[in-house]
């Protein structure tokens, strides 16, 4: 065992008790607020409570064990984001919580199994096609044999458990993404003709990423995901981007993104309805802009430091668990709570960004982007719409939303991102 990897992982594991900590004093914050009539304050409460540091405690010795020699500051990161999801979801509902602690045991072997099985990740660069093809059959699914939630048709309903197949497809994406774009980023950058005097590729050279991209994005548009569909789309760019360095392709981006919203708005009854409840939801208070307002009213009355734990009435927020987490968190931890959680958002982003700059070849450099890309965008967009600065989109907070799929792929995120940092600190060595 490398003496650096074991002082690195040992370093996690401290970081990990203060997360630990927090997640016993917020426990014990619920019991003594009187949240214990609704959250009956039992072996399960508390069970959750120690699987949930055990969980990540034992991922950061599994590493050590391994020599595995990735960034020591995302897993405390996310242990604080989860630790916190399921603090709001023990105090709104602990049905939801129970579930979730579920999904997290599922979700940690998925981390474990990628951190071991899939070091050698450069291998997934050759089946990008296939990523492409099972991306798009797993977006056909449910618009076939789907059910509806929350205006989207998504999700898979299974006898114990439903699955949102757009949440896979993120992963998928990246990988065809990070692929092409390492494999074709001369040919991008430079261009093969011209148009007004500018190098662009030719349609051969571009048609399979356009092609990707365009069927994704009509997929979830049929699914009415919307929010998957933004993000889709500016993680795309931000991927172009990076490969090509190329300010022609972020404003073409720009411009379809406004003649797309343009077109949508008076095409479909649901984009013209989010924009509507985004322009002034006061006016649809007693119908579909009740859940905004309600937002709006809890975040106000959180002020600087909030209600206090269990204080709150997050309770008269629909769908509060999944979309408006967020603004549970800042009506009973305030402004300061909500500023904190962004905080570590933002560390999560730098990490991943810093990953990218580490890494030693041009797929590994593309892949962390674009999952850091995913992870930054989709907290953007979901807080952007909470606070009413967007129009909302109905994505999860990663980590800290009620929802399963989504938990189980920001964990394998995590995973390959780590992987990413493995690599560069395994070549670093040499």
């Amino acid at each position: 065992m490398n003496s650096a990897t074991a002082n690195s992982r040992s370093r996690e594991r401290r970081l990990l008790l203060y997360s630990a900590l927090y997640q016993c004093i917020g426990l014990l914050v619920l019991y003594l607020g009187g949240t214990s009539g609704k959250l009956s304050l039992g072996i399960w409460a508390v069970a959750i409570t120690i699987g949930t540091v055990l969980s990540f405690m034992l991922l950061s010795l599994f590493w050590q064990i391994k020599n595995y020699k990735a960034d020591m500051y995302l897993l405390p990161i996310t242990s604080i984001l989860t630790a916190t999801g399921l603090i709001f979801l023990l105090r709104i509902e602990p049905y939801f919580a129970l579930r979730q602690f579920a999904w997290l045991l599922v979700a940690a072997a998925v981390l474990a199994l990628v951190t071991t099985a899939l070091r050698n990740y450069h291998v997934l660069s050759d089946y990008r096609y296939i990523f492409a093809l099972l991306g798009t059959v797993a977006l056909l699914l449910p618009i076939f044999f789907g059910i509806e939630q929350g205006g989207a048709r998504s999700w898979l309903n299974f006898s114990l458990f439903q699955v949102q197949t757009s949440e896979f497809v993120k992963i998928l994406l990246v990988l065809f993404l990070a692929s092409y774009l390492a494999e074709n980023n001369r040919l991008l950058t430079a261009g093969s003709t011209s148009f007004l005097g500018m190098p662009v590729p030719s349609i051969r050279e571009i048609g399979p990423l356009v092609a990707m991209w365009m069927v994704a994005l009509v997929l979830l548009v049929f699914q009415k995901d919307l929010g998957t569909a933004l993000i889709y789309f500016c993680t795309f760019l931000c991927m172009v981007y990076a490969a090509t360095a190329r300010i022609f392709y972020i404003i073409n981006g720009l411009i379809v993104f406004l003649c797309g919203g343009f077109i949508s708005y008076h095409i479909f009854d649901h984009v013209r309805e989010r924009v509507d409840i985004w322009i002034d939801p006061w006016l649809y208070f007693e119908t579909v802009g009740y859940q905004v307002v309600q937002s709006l009213f809890a975040i106000g009355s959180g002020g600087i430091i909030g209600a206090g734990l269990g204080a709150g009435k997050p309770g008269l927020i629909p769908a509060v668990h999944t979309d408006f987490i967020f603004a549970a968190v800042v009506e009973e931890m305030g402004l300061v709570g909500g500023i904190g959680i962004i905080i570590l958002f933002l560390i999560f982003v730098y990490r991943g960004l810093k990953i990218a700059i580490q890494a030693k070849d041009q797929f590994s450099a593309l892949m962390a982007v674009g999952l850091t890309s995913l992870m930054g965008l989709q907290v953007f967009i979901i807080i952007a719409g909470v606070i009413k600065l967007l129009p909302l989109t109905g994505v999860t907070l990663p980590y800290m939303s009620y929802g399963g799929s989504s938990l189980v792929v920001n964990f394998l995120l995590l995973g390959l991102l780590l992987n990413v940092s493995h690599k560069a600190g395994t070549e670093n060595e040499k």
